[in-house]
């Protein structure tokens, strides 16, 4: 059954994949700004660069989630979203606020944008992923309470499910989280404690509920599979989910001046922080494997398949690697970090969002699937994107290693600034595997534009 009201969630989708291909470019920049570091300076400062493509993954991501939960709580409910104008207002503000923010980071100098934007009234700005001015965040705060309104008076008068409920619930505690990033105590300590609570309790809590819910819903759809089995995998998951990601944020507590206690409770928990991605691949291939009919939109199986081997590669087994506090004394804050944090991005979610997209956007324009054609493209995008991703994580974790051992262990161990020389290859690497990701990306969009023949289901 369909709504009217889902046709709110195509802008936000084009928007977050306008951003999703900002974000990429400026991670080019970056990228070659490691092996060439004056590349775009002073136009374009490393700093800045880092600032734009963070806060992109970020806004971009948020975009998609916003543009799933329009799409997916009408047809959940089954009534029509509660006010779809809205729905509009709230995404031009949203889109004008992440706009400017934007525009901000490469225009003005940071500190002049702290005084610009009132930072002396309340002190929010200069926290990795938190840079955004108060004026943004508080613009943010307006979007997210606007856009839960909407969401639970939708609810209200319609049909409750538990996919909608722990969609809810994720975005509530979205909602409520971010409200830490307004609290900047001048104790360093206390600082990165709480900092973490907006950090490490969305990508590895609230997050994570949005993502099943999303998952779960699109393999309804693509599967035919009993709502009741799906739902009974849902709460197993969000279960693991919530216990193992609350307690395992005490694996970014052992080196800043806390108990030593969260040193056993960060391992311990953490450790086991992948058995939830573990269980949510088994799902998404069980559903399949048990499905009543063949669906003709067969990118967006893929695509919901690679959700879930993709998020455990990333979240799970490289989270894993260098979780235990005694492992994490020597590898914390190298590129092995930076290789975790990418691929449980894009596996997690970057891969979920997409997933919707290309479940609901043929849907919107009065379709099924896209056409054979269009399909194959998009298939092709979905192997380069995720393959190229791989190899630039294998890269960084290679350069990681490399960093640990000339860095950390070594009996005669170099600068900081003589390690990089040394792993420089590695990022070459690294930046040719972005340019086939950004590839892919442009092959993602454009099969959006072919025309031709739709499977028949």
């Amino acid at each position: 059954m369909q709504f009217r009201s889902q046709a709110v969630a195509k802008p936000y989708f084009i928007a977050a994949l306008a951003l999703f291909t900002g974000q990429i470019l400026f991670g080019l920049i970056m990228g070659l700004q490691y092996v060439v570091g004056d590349f775009l300076f002073p136009l374009i400062p490393f700093n800045v660069a880092r600032m734009v493509h963070t806060n992109l993954l970020i806004v971009w991501l948020l975009f998609g989630f916003m543009g799933a939960s329009y799409y997916l709580v009408p047809e959940e409910a089954e009534t029509e979203l509660w006010s779809p104008k809205l729905a509009i207002v709230t995404f031009w503000v949203f889109l004008a606020a992440g706009a400017l923010t934007v525009l901000g980071y490469l225009l003005v100098p940071y500190a002049a944008l702290a005084k610009l934007t009132g930072n002396d009234l309340l002190n929010t700005m200069g926290r990795e992923f938190l840079e955004q001015p108060l004026p943004t965040k508080v613009g943010i705060v307006i979007v997210a309470l606007a856009f839960l309104f909407n969401i639970g008076m939708t609810l209200l008068k319609g049909r409750k499910t538990a996919i909608s409920l722990v969609l809810v619930l994720g975005l509530l505690g979205l909602a409520v989280l971010f409200l830490f990033s307004f609290y900047n105590p001048a104790n360093v300590v206390k600082d990165k404690f709480y900092w973490w609570w907006v950090v490490h309790l969305w990508v590895e809590g609230v997050w994570e509920l949005i993502l099943g819910a999303i998952l779960a819903f699109v393999l309804i759809k693509v599967t035919g599979v009993d709502r009741e089995v799906i739902e009974k995998w849902l709460y197993v998951i969000i279960t693991l989910t919530l216990i193992t990601g609350i307690l395992g944020t005490g694996h970014h507590y052992y080196w800043i001046g806390t108990p030593e206690y969260w040193l056993w409770i960060g391992s311990v928990f953490s450790a086991l922080e992948p058995i939830p991605f573990f269980a949510m691949t088994v799902f998404a291939f069980n559903m399949v494997n048990r499905r009543r009919r063949e669906h003709p939109n067969k990118a967006a199986t893929l695509w919901a398949l690679g959700t879930g081997v993709l998020s455990f590669l990333g979240a799970g087994l490289w989270g894993f690697m260098h979780t235990l506090s005694p492992v994490n004394y020597y590898t914390h804050g190298t590129q092995i970090t930076a290789a975790h944090g990418h691929l449980s991005f894009y596996g997690a979610y970057v891969a979920v969002v997409l997933t919707m997209i290309s479940y609901a956007m043929p849907v919107m324009r009065g379709r099924q699937a896209n056409s054979n054609t269009a399909q194959v493209v998009e298939i092709w995008s979905f192997w380069l994107m995720s393959v190229s991703m791989f190899l630039m994580v294998l890269f960084l974790t290679g350069a990681g290693i490399l960093q640990v051992w000339l860095q950390r262990v070594s009996e005669t161990p170099l600068s900081f600034m003589g390690v990089q020389d040394q792993i420089s290859l590695f990022y070459w690497m690294r930046e040719g595997a972005g340019l086939v990701f950004l590839v892919g990306l442009i092959a993602y969009l454009s099969s959006f534009f072919i025309k031709g023949e739709t499977r028949a289901a």
